[in-house]
């Protein structure tokens, strides 16, 4: 694992880093209060994690789709899609593997993994009505409509409509760094269903290794031991993936596989 920095350590939701913050980017404290007040108010009318970041989602979207999946423009966008892409080209995924990608978002990366698959292996799942709807605009414009890619809307990560061993690649990318803990835990006790036997599970998350704590509850940042220690729980091998740490990327990814079967 990389070696420990200042970054990794600090504790992004306590007065002092806040008011630090602020005295650095004095151009951004309107931003961060109009945030605060817009995030307060949607807290106080949705009191479910998953409706309150729905809201969340439908709001930035109804701005830029691209800044509401974390890219500041055009570029950032397609950068950071192809670097999911890579990575897991580089990783082994074959067009014939059939892939779930969760919070699919406006298909930053969702859009090559379509196209370089075989028809109909892709399927997308977002809680976001409006940022799915900004996907499928994105289908359009590659020309995609003929890999016959899924893109459905979801409530939860129990993926009770899903079938059985039916994916070698789940990734989510993104996700669990606006997850509270009940939402990671979900998806890890659910996962194996669907995974193939030789299938994996990749996701990143913001990682720290002092407190662990949330901003706004949008950004939750997490010690890998609690993500490792949480996918044992549920019968689940997982690892750190070093050479995922070596991109240009902010965030870090831990890879998740059900047990190799003796019997």
């Amino acid at each position: 694992m990389p070696k420990k920095t200042d970054s990794l350590t600090t504790d992004r939701s306590t007065l002092g880093h806040r008011l630090a913050y602020a005295m650095r980017n004095p151009g951004r404290i309107g931003p961060y209060m109009r945030r605060s007040l817009r995030d307060l108010r949607l807290r106080l009318t949705h009191r479910d994690h998953v409706s309150y970041y729905r809201a969340v989602m439908a709001s930035d979207a109804s701005r830029d789709p691209r800044a509401a999946v974390g890219s500041r423009n055009e570029k950032r966008w397609l950068a950071l899609g192809q670097m999911q892409f890579d990575y897991l080209l580089g990783h082994g995924l074959a067009p014939e593997h059939r892939m779930l990608d969760i919070g699919c978002g406006n298909l930053r990366a969702g859009w090559r993994f379509i196209e370089y698959l075989d028809e109909g292996n892709y399927y997308g799942i977002d809680i976001s009505p409006d940022i799915l709807m900004a996907a499928k605009k994105v289908l359009a414009e590659r020309g995609l409509q003929r890999k016959l890619p899924h893109l459905t809307i979801t409530q939860d990560l129990t993926f009770d409509f899903l079938p059985e061993r039916h994916f070698d690649v789940v990734h989510a990318h993104s996700v669990f760094s606006h997850s509270p803990l009940e939402v990671i835990e979900e998806c890890l006790a659910h996962v194996e269903r669907i995974l193939a036997p030789d299938g994996f599970f990749d996701f990143t998350f913001d990682r720290t290794e002092g407190t662990e704590h949330h901003v706004l509850r949008e950004d939750f940042y997490y010690r890998t031991e609690t993500l490792i220690d949480l996918a044992a729980r549920h019968g689940l091998q997982a690892r750190f993936m070093d050479d995922w740490e070596e991109l240009p990327h902010g965030q870090s990814k831990i890879r998740v596989a059900a047990p190799i079967s003796t019997g």
